[in-house]
This record gives structure tokens, sequence and C-alpha cells, in this order.
């Protein structure tokens, strides 16, 4: 029993197993670069202090301000038969001298009136050095001022603010914001201590700030209260369940590497609730939203930021969107070739790969807009410098314009991150272009722009200046999510607080030079912050070719259009390896009903180098999107007017319809078109149908609402068409260049001859109109006669 070699044995292994579990340990708690922050533990720290909102100490009506008393907290634990707990408890003053600190600091809050529909909350932790400055993150770089729309009223213990859609209230004693819709239904409020002090044992923070030991730093914690069966939906390009209730979400940009895990390369700090409001939290700090994770009954918007800035906005779906995009911006109209279907691959690598891929699509009849060249165009392959090369490459300018006389436009990789052997490292560390350290060293081994100086942004900008010059159309603005996090930045900050903004600055960057050279306002990106929906438009990021990354790529796409972003694509078929022809054939038809349609990823993505059957399928998606051209370009403006998705959830169109709510693996393409993709290998799927008659595209058949189980047509997806609607078709061209808009084609899909409505919108004058139909004949003309219009119903 006592054999050594056992005995070493069993040693070695029990040393191994602590190795692996102290491993583990350490792998879960390590911060790897660029790691997001999530700062939710430091509002669960013992060694922080936690100052809780209590009483309005004072308020003027005439103004909305006023100030807060707040009551000092910490962390002590409480054990109750073997199980222990943290639990806040009030707590003295514990700075020296006691004459020269507030134990219980009353500090400014105040509401501002947006809009009848926008109510702007403002509370800070402490001293504030900094007036406010202009904002990226909002149209003209400040929120507008409405008060005429907000009436006041005195009510019992506190105050009252109502507009036509809904009231604002403040309440004295325990401190409370309500915010309630027109019929004076809670809509949600703000949590106090005493809220949950007595109904539940387990320990909930309410809206309060946490005053950091380690650096004495301060972030606010806003708290508010969730109704049983409400939903929350949005925080950007969202990979997780649709419906965040239940989820924690980190909204810090990152290189999310996937579509299938709970970074973003898009987060967007806001987000609606099916209640009937939104949140906009204004910060580009970064943030931890807890939709009932913790606590089912609280969303606690735990905020880095020092100060609170929070846009509340009442009303549906689209009167929110329509609100927060009235305030960030809403999307530039991008040009109409754009919505042509782009092919590339991972890399068109010479001029002669990009003439050979120009002359197969045309001779397969595959129709096609843009050919992108990916990372390969540079003498060395990811190395940025801004020049095709040279041995490749013999005339890049004359290349670009003989492709643009066959209809194509061309589009380019970069970004903004230079490796040491780039010809620029040297310039840009020398001109003080990039962002430092806190040495004043580079934090990486990449310079990184920091484009928050203007002199780095006009280098950059005449860099892609010469591109657009040399007649390119497009610019892929990629990566931009690893701005340093301790890096030392030319704004005076860190990247705290420029990290989640530099997407939008990027974004930025890249649109309005090609804006101000090319004319169009046209980018291909991947990362975004609020605001960067001013800059269509984004894609989806690196997806993996399986079912289950094309599902969650829908999902993400819906978030991002719930978060004020009307355009977006993803890759056709998945980017890491090479497509399985079944997925690549389902992830077609998805991606050809998206708002902009591109083929890219790992070799080969050309249809002609799959089966002859495949090669068939694909040609006869495409020319179906280029046939909806005036649909899809009609729904484009109308998206890019009222701050809506192309890509759009149910709910948007149908809010009162609670079973429209449910639905992740459904959209509605612009609002009259309903897509359900085929995410396995089948011919038929279980389809959820709005109120209404939906009439199928491909066979015509008439399905009522509610659940149906729906065969696919020879397009392997089903897309149905909203009774009463009209979709204007045009004569098949091989480039969105050739085709002859005088010409179009309404076809009607109204029951029984009944009255059919639907948009068109000319390229030439990009002006939407409503067109109407009624029993096959025009009944009104809006283009007075510039238009040749043939007329059909669905049979």
């Amino acid at each position: 029993m006592n054999n050594p070699v056992c005995i070493k044995i069993c040693t070695c292994f029990t040393f191994l197993f602590i190795l692996s579990v102290h491993t583990s340990a350490q792998i879960q708690n390590m911060n790897l670069l660029n790691t997001p922050i999530d700062i939710s533990d430091d509002f669960k720290s013992f060694t922080n202090t936690y100052y809780l909102a209590d009483s309005l100490v004072q308020f003027d009506p005439a103004t909305a301000q006023g100030r807060v008393g707040y009551k000092r907290y910490n962390y002590v634990t409480r054990q109750a038969f073997n199980n222990m707990l943290g639990v806040l408890k009030p707590v003295s003053a514990n700075e020296f001298p006691t004459t020269e600190y507030e134990a219980a600091p009353s500090l400014p809050f105040s509401l501002q009136f947006v809009s009848a529909r926008t109510v702007r909350l403002r509370a800070i932790s402490g001293f504030q050095a900094k007036p406010d400055q202009e904002s990226l993150m909002l149209v003209n770089g400040k929120a507008p001022i409405d008060k005429k729309d907000w009436k006041y009223s005195k009510i019992t213990g506190g105050h009252r603010y109502t507009s036509a859609f809904g009231s604002v209230s403040v309440m004295e004693h325990p401190w409370h914001v309500e915010f309630r819709d027109a019929n004076g239904r809670l809509l949600t409020k703000t949590i106090h201590h005493q809220d949950n002090a007595d109904s539940t044992f387990t320990p909930v923070l309410p809206f309060s700030y946490v005053r950091r030991a380690q650096d004495y730093s301060k972030s606010m914690c806003a708290t508010f209260s969730l109704s049983p069966d409400e939903r929350i939906f949005g925080c950007g390009e969202s990979f997780t369940e649709f419906n965040k209730r239940g989820q924690k979400v980190v909204l810090w940009a990152d290189d999310a590497n996937g579509v299938q895990n709970e970074t973003m390369y898009k987060p967007i700090p806001f987000f609606m609730s099916n209640r009937g409001y939104g949140m906009f939290m204004h910060t580009s700090t970064p943030i931890t939203c807890d939709f009932g994770k913790y606590f089912s009954g609280v969303t606690s918007l735990m905020i880095g930021d020092d100060e609170l800035d929070l846009f509340v906005f009442l009303g549906n779906p689209k009167e929110i969107l329509d609100e927060y995009t009235t305030l960030t911006g809403k999307a530039a109209m991008p040009p109409l070739w754009s919505f042509g279907f782009w092919m590339s691959r991972i890399t068109y690598v010479s001029e002669q790969e990009g003439r050979d891929v120009a002359a197969k699509l045309r001779e397969n009849k595959i129709p096609a807009d843009v050919i992108h060249y990916d990372t390969g165009w540079y003498t060395t392959d990811w190395r940025t410098d801004y020049k095709f090369a040279a041995d490749r490459f013999k005339d890049p300018a004359k290349l670009i314009a003989d492709l643009k006389k066959q209809g194509f436009h061309i589009s380019l990789w970069q970004l903004p991150y230079f490796t040491p052997k780039n010809i620029f490292f040297n310039e840009l560390i020398q001109k003080g272009l990039v962002v430092k350290d806190a040495k004043g060293n580079i934090p990486y081994e990449d310079a990184v722009l920091d484009l928050s100086n203007p002199t780095a942004v006009k280098w950059y900008q005449d860099k892609i200046a010469g591109l657009i010059k040399l007649g390119v159309g497009a610019i892929k603005v990629d990566f931009g999510e690893a701005a340093p996090a301790n890096g030392l930045y030319a704004s005076g900050r860190t990247g705290f607080y420029e990290h989640n903004l530099y997407p939008l600055r990027y974004n930025k960057a890249v649109a309005d030079i090609t804006k101000e050279v090319g004319g169009e306002n046209i980018i291909w990106a991947r990362s975004a912050w609020a605001g960067s929906q001013r800059y269509p438009l984004h894609w989806g990021g690196d997806a993996a070719n399986t079912n289950t990354a094309m599902a969650a790529e829908l999902r993400g796409g819906l978030s991002f259009g719930l978060s004020g972003f009307s355009f977006w694509s993803h890759d056709i078929g998945g980017f890491v390896m090479k497509t399985p022809e079944d997925l690549y054939r389902r992830w077609t038809a998805f991606g050809m009903l998206s708002s902009h349609t591109r083929s890219h990823g790992a070799p080969p993505k050309e249809p002609w180098d799959y089966s002859a059957a495949f090669l068939k399928d694909f040609r006869s998606m495409d020319e179906m999107r280029y046939k909806l051209m005036p649909y899809i370009y009609a729904q484009a403006k109308d998206c890019s007017q009222r701050g809506l998705p192309m890509v759009r959830a149910l709910f948007v169109e149908y809010p009162q319809d609670k079973g429209s709510w449910l639905v992740d693996d459904e959209y509605l393409f612009g609002s009259d078109i309903l897509v359900a993709p085929l995410f396995e290998n089948m011919t038929e799927r279980d389809v959820y149908l709005p109120p209404g008659q939906w009439i199928d595209y491909q066979t015509n058949q008439v399905y009522p609402s509610g659940w149906n189980k729906i065969k696919a047509g020879a397009m392997p997806v089903v897309m149905l068409v909203k009774e009463g609607s009209i979709i204007p078709h045009i004569a098949l061209a091989q480039s969105t260049m050739q085709m002859d808009w005088s010409r179009l084609e309404l076809i009607s899909y109204a029951m029984d001859g009944k009255k059919a409505t639907g948009l068109v919108c000319l390229p030439a004058d990009n002006v939407l109109r409503e067109v109407s139909v009624s029993a096959n004949a025009l009944a009104s003309d809006p283009f007075n006669g510039k238009v040749k219009w043939q007329i059909h119903s669905f049979k």
C-alpha cells in the first residue's frame, strides 16, 4: 500500500490536477489584448464605495433642474445557515479631514425635452471640469431643446411633465423618475433602494454611482424597472438571442472573430422595449447592460462614464427609431450601383484576375456591379501602402476605367493599423499621428492611426482621396475595433473614452472623403458605434460556413437594424473556408434579399467554380434581385428618410401583434416582402405570418396569418408579399448601369382586383413617390408620363 512508485504516481497526478485547476482559473481571468471591458464587477466589489440616489433635495420646475441627495453605502457580509451574502449597508465617511468632504453629497440632475417623444435625463457623480462639448454621436454635435410640447404640473409628492405621447414624473422621496405612455401606463421607472428592500432577499443595486477604491474614479449605474412580459431588443449587431431580456450585454467594440459569440464588431448603446420606450446611453465609455439577468425585475445600465446622459424615447418601434435617428443621424442614401451584386473573395491579387472575373461574370450572365480587391492588391499582402502592386497591376487607372465601361465598380480593402514593416510606420510615429501609451511609445506592435487628431485624419484622407480620384468606387473600412484601451489620444482622453468612438471616427473619415472626391455616400465597414449609421454601409464580419452561423448572422442583422442602421450586408455562404454547396445555395437567397449583397470569403467563391446546377440557381436568384431593383431602391430611400432597417424585424411593422415579437428567424425585406430563409437542408419550414394575407412570390399561393408550413419554390427560400402591395420590377440587366428606368412593371398583389399601393423612386431625382393600382389600371401617375408602366396582377 505504501509502494513508492504508486505514491509517486498519485503525487504526480495530484500535482497535475492542481496545476490544471490553477491554469484553468488563470485562463478564465486572463485579460487578453482588447478583451471587452465588463465593468459590472466594479458594482459588486467590497472595496468600493456606493452612493445611492435617495431624495430630491431641490428642484426648479421652470428649468427641470434640481439636485438629488445620495447616501453612502458599502457591501458587507451576512451569513445565514452556511450561506454568505453581500449586502449594502449605510456607512459613515472615511475621508480626512472630516470637514472637507461630503459624506452624503447632493448632486445636480436635469431633464431636457428634445421633442414631444424624447426626454433627456442627465446626472453627475461629482465635479465636472469640462463644459459640454460637441458630440460626434449627435447630429450637429448637440441635441435640440423643445420645451413647447411639454406642460408642467405639480403632483402629490413630485412634479410631472406631459406631452401628447406620454409623461415623465420626478418624485421627491423616494426619488424616482417615472416614464408613462399617453394613457398613463407606467413604462419604466428608476429603482430606489427601498423598492426591493422589503420584497426580496436578493441584494439589488438601485440607481447609484460607484467610487472605486483603486483610483477614486466614478461610474454611474442607471437602474430601471422591468415589467413581467417585457422584451428588450437592439444593442447593435448582437449575435446572441434576439430578445436581450435575461442577458448581460457588454458594449465594447471587439474583433468578434465570427458571428456566434457574445462580443460585437458593432456595439450600439441603444435599445428598445416592447413596452413602448427606447433608451440611448450617450457615452463612448464601456457599458455593461444587465437586462434582468441578475434580477429579473431590473435593468441595470452600468456606464463607465462618471456622468449619466440618457435619452428616453416614447412610442412604437418605428417612432422610436425615427426619434433616435433624428438625434444621431439617418443613413445617407447609397448610390444605385451599390445595391447590385459584389463579387469578391480573399483575395484577388492582380489586374488580370479582376479582368478574368469580370469576363466570367458577363460570360455566365451573372448580373454584377462591383468587383472587390481584398488584402492582396498591395505589393505585400495585408501591408497597407495605398498603392497597387506595380508588378501585378500594369495600369490601375485603365483597369478601373475599362471595368467601369462594362458596368463594374472597384472596391478596395485597407485598415488603419500599420505594421513595423509598413513604409509609413516611422513617418506616422515621427509626425505624432498615432495613438501613444503612458510613456509616449506605441501601445501595440502596430502603429494605430489616431483619428481623434485632425492632422492624422487629413494625412489619412489624402491617401484615400488618391484612390477615389483614380476611379475607385468604394473603400472597405475593415477592422477598427482595437483602438488601445490604455492609449493616450490627441483628444486629450484615454482609450476608456476613445476606444468605442474609434469606429465612428473611422467610418466618418472615409465616408467624408469618398463623398467629397467621388460624390457618393458609400463605404463598406465592419465596425460601428452610435452615429455610424450616417455613413453606410456595414457588413456582418467573419461568419463561419455553417447553418448556425447563418442563423446567427440574421439575428445580428435584425438587432443591428433595431439600433438605427438602415443598410447591412453579410458574406454570402460564410467567410472562413470553402462553402459547402448546399449552404451556399440557401445563403445566397438570404443574401440576395438583404439591403446589399456580396459573396466573399475563402476561395472558391465564384459561382462557376461549383456545379452547373448551382450556377444556374445562383444566376436565377441574382436575376431576381436585379428585377426587383425598383422595389429595393424605393425601400432603401424610405428607410434612409425614416431611420428604418431594410432587414426588418416583423414587429417594426406589426407592433400590436404579439406573435411578431417572438420571431427571430424571419424578416421583412423592406415593408412588403417577408423572407424566411432555410437554415437547414430542407424544402419547407414553419413560417409565422403577421396579420393579413400573404402571397407566395414564387408560387402565388395565398396564406393566412399565423403559423403555416410552407414549401420553398425554385429558389431555396420562403418569400411572400403582403396582400395589397405593389412590387415594382424592371427589365433584367447585367448591371444597374444598363437599366432602363423609363419602363417599369408594377405587379399588384391585391385580392379580387382591390386597390394596391407601393413606392417608386427613380435614381434620376431620388424622390420617393407612392403609386397605386386599382383593377389592373394605374390609379394615379405621380411621374406625369415620364415612366411607361406595365401593370400586372398576381394569378
